[in-house]
This record gives structure tokens, C-alpha cells and sequence, in this order.
């Protein structure tokens, strides 16, 4: 670990996963929107692939840009291309400007737009399908921050390399660590102290600012907090809109079910929360499925600071550590399935088998993967894994391409069943 925290301070930019998602974009589209929540790297990222920018938030011409936006916006296009338009939103005629020259000039790889917002409905004319391509980006991985070895291959697996056998050397110490820091690259550089304060002034700004911009709808600060909060207390569940509004009430904070679904919408805009969709697979016998969506910030450190949680709190209270470590998997998994063209679910039914994850790749490969934070619970979990490979209607969804135990531990080897046991210490694209 030492070995990496001083190569970390050698550089000033950590390659990010997305700068090959990127280019890929870049081939195959006229303009890429980034997006993604605030201090994820974004600029960084888009910076290294323009050759010109434009930055709508500098405050020594933001006005300017403004205004030449609401009279001539294609000025502000004029510029080495790939052209980088920084907080597009700002000016959000920029958006058909951009279309427009895209299919004027006919050629890809022409601009790149960032933004940590989702405009509101109706801000743009046109949708930009089949001009503007759409890249989510996120905080690091552990495999993007260094303390993932990336001795174990997403895609590699995916490509049939399942004799695995590495080590971890992540402590359960550093996993907490990790959690309470996130995945922001500027608290992944600096380290120490000073980096958990980032993630606490990360969701201060949230509740105090940029949800109150998300829709230009004014927001009761002390009840986005309490919102925020039951979210943390019930990340990594399913847990329903009236579950959070009860939570909510329960701290003498009254919410109505519209309020509730607006500031959860607004939240969604400025990509804090992003709750994971439900895998519908074709199953051998009828057996419903649940469709609920699980509850997951974009970076499991929003829970910790939110709820005033320090590293050594979490090695105190190993419940909560095991749902904030699945949430810390799915961000890592999020960022790599992406990479590999895939998207990623979970899996439950009615019986109560579940999956705490399905990545399932756009050509139609798949695997699942249970996370279990220590080792004492991976018999079981595998168990859960291959009795959901024997559900599945393999003859329409393929046999999936491994079962795979995700875990806070050391080794990383193939059971005799075949199920993978893989530390998140070891995982990379």
C-alpha cells in the first residue's frame, strides 16, 4: 500500500477507465456528453481528449459567454475540435447549437459537454439521438485510486479465464477507509484526514446548493438532509418510497409522497443517487420476480458523511459496513461493466433468491455476483449463485459466463463448483 500512495503523488493525473470509454465514444459520434456528479473527474477526463475549451463557468467571462450564447451560440463553438464546452448547461441552447453543427459539419469526434446537472424538461428542442452520444462518469474505482491490484479481469472473465489465483492486499481497515473517503480524485490525492472532509463538504454543498438548483425548485435544506439520511440508513435494500417517507417522519420532518418523489428526482438530476434496476431474465418455471430498484448513491462515502460515520465506527458496526461494502462493490462493478459495454442489476424473487448483482454485457453475456463482506458467509452465497444459474432459462439468456463471490478478503481462487471468489482489493475492467 505504501508503494502506491507514493506513486499516486508522482503524477498529477490518475488514468480514469472512462479516458478509453471515452475514445470510444469519440470514434462513433459527432459530440459525447459527460455527465456525472460534481468532483468526479469529469473535466479531467474530457480535458485530456480536447484540443480546445470552453469553460461556462469562468467567472471572468461567464457573462459574456452568456450572452453571445443567447445571440450567436455558434461562436462559441468555433475551436480545435475535439472542442470541450465545460457546464454546457449554463446555456443550454448550446445543446441544438451543437446538434445543428454537428450534422452541418457531418464528422465524428466533434465536441465534448460536460455537466453535473440534467437540465429540466423542455430546456432543449431536440434530444440529440443519433448526434450527441451519452457517457455517465463516476468517482474512482479502487482499481482507478491505486489500492486495487487489478490482478483479476472483468473482462477476462467475461472472455472465459476463470482459473483465477492472486491476493489482496487490502486490510478490512483500508476497505473502511475507502468507503468513508470515496472515490473523489481530489480526496484519493490527498489522503489522510483531510480527504474524509472532503466527502462531508461534498453533501453540505448538496443539501445546501445544487439540489436547490436541480429544477429551480426551492428545497427545505434540513429535509433533504433527513432524506439523505434514510437513503444512507437504507442503501443497499429495496427499500420503498413509503419505507424512506416514514424514516423521514420519524425525526418530526413531514414529507408528502409528490415532495418526496421531487426531491429524489432532484437528487437523480445532480447523479447523487442512483438506485440499480431490477434484472428480468427468462426463467425455467413462473416465479415472480421483484422489480423494485435498490437504493445506491454514485459513491458510497454520501452515506458515511451524511450520517457523521468515521472508518473506525464501521469496524465497530460490521451490519452497517456490509451494506455501505456492497455499496462501495457497486460502484467499483458500475465502473468496470461500463468499460466492458455492460450495465449492471440486481436479481430477486418471491422464493427470496437473490443476486446482489447481475452484470449483464449489451451482447448478450451475463454473470452474477453476491458480495459478502468477510468469508464466513461465501458457502452460502455460492449456494445462492448456482441455485440462480439453475433458474435461469439458459436456452434463451445463455449460460452465464461465471458466478462470482465478491468479497472484503484476501485470496482470489475458483471453488470446485466452479464460483468464483474474487476480492475487491484484486478486481479491475
Amino acid at each position: 500500500m505504501a508503494t502506491k500512495r507514493r506513486k499516486m503523488k508522482q503524477t498529477n493525473y490518475l488514468h480514469r477507465i472512462s479516458d478509453n470509454v471515452l475514445q470510444r465514444e469519440l470514434s462513433a459520434a459527432g459530440a459525447v456528453l459527460i455527465e456525472g456528479t460534481k468532483w468526479c473527474g469529469k473535466t479531467s477526463t474530457a480535458h485530456r481528449a480536447a484540443r480546445s475549451v470552453l469553460y461556462m463557468q469562468d467567472p471572468d467571462k461567464a457573462g459574456t459567454y452568456r450572452n453571445i450564447a443567447d445571440t450567436k451560440p455558434s461562436l462559441l463553438l468555433k475551436g480545435a475540435t475535439p472542442r470541450l464546452i465545460d457546464e454546457w448547461q449554463m446555456a443550454p441552447v448550446l445543446w441544438d447549437a451543437v446538434r445543428f453543427e454537428v450534422d452541418r459539419r457531418d464528422e465524428i469526434g466533434q465536441f465534448l459537454l460536460t455537466g453535473s446537472a440534467v437540465p429540466t424538461d423542455g430546456a432543449t428542442a431536440h434530444t440529440g439521438t443519433g448526434r450527441i452520444s451519452r457517457m455517465l462518469m463516476r468517482p474512482m474505482s479502487l482499481y482507478e485510486s491505486l489500492e486495487s491490484n487489478g490482478s483479476v479481469s472483468l473482462k477476462e472473465l467475461f472472455d472465459g479465464h476463470t482459473e483465477i489465483e492472486s491476493m489482496s492486499e487490502l486490510t478490512i481497515e483500508n476497505i473502511a477507509q475507502a468507503i468513508c473517503r470515496g472515490g473523489w480524485p481530489a480526496a484519493v490525492k490527498t489522503g489522510g484526514p483531510a480527504a474524509l472532509r472532503m466527502a462531508t463538504n461534498y453533501v453540505e454543498a448538496v443539501i445546501n446548493m445544487d439540489v436547490q438548483r436541480a429544477d429551480g425548485i426551492e428545497k427545505n435544506p434540513e429535509r433533504v438532509r433527513m432524506l439523505l439520511r434514510s437513503l444512507a440508513r437504507n442503501v443497499a435494500t429495496m427499500a420503498t418510497a413509503q419505507t424512506i417517507k416514514a424514516d423521514v417522519e420519524a425525526n418530526d420532518m413531514t414529507i408528502s409522497e409528490k415532495t418526496l418523489a421531487g426531491y429524489l428526482n432532484a437528487l437523480r438530476r445532480i447523479f447523487v443517487v442512483e438506485d440499480m434496476p431490477a434484472w428480468q431474465p427468462s426463467l425455467r418455471s413462473k416465479t415472480a420476480i421483484r422489480t423494485a430498484q435498490k437504493r445506491h448513491f454514485v459513491d458510497p462515502s454520501i452515506a458515511t458523511a451524511v450520517m457523521r460515520t468515521s472508518p473506525a465506527e464501521l469496524l465497530e458496526d460490521f451490519e452497517t459496513f456490509g451494506f455501505l461494502f456492497e455499496s462501495l462493490c457497486a460502484r467499483d462493478i458500475r465502473i468496470y461493466a461500463q468499460a466492458n459495454d455492460g450495465e449492471v442489476f440486481h436479481y430477486r424473487d418471491k422464493t427470496g433468491l437473490e443476486a446482489d448483482m447481475v452484470i449483464h454485457l449489451h451482447d448478450g453475456r451475463w454473470a452474477a455476483v453476491e458480495v459478502k463482506l468477510g468469508n464466513r458467509q461465501i458457502e452460502e452465497a455460492a449456494g445462492h449463485l448456482l441455485a440462480l444459474a439453475q433458474r435461469v432459462n439458459t436456452e434463451k439468456m445463455g449460460e452465464p459466463s461465471f458466478l462470482m463471490v465478491l468479497t472484503g478478503g484476501e485470496f482470489a481462487y475458483r471453488r470446485d463448483d466452479g464460483v468464483l471468489v474474487v476480492p475487491i482489493g484484486c478486481l479491475k475492467n
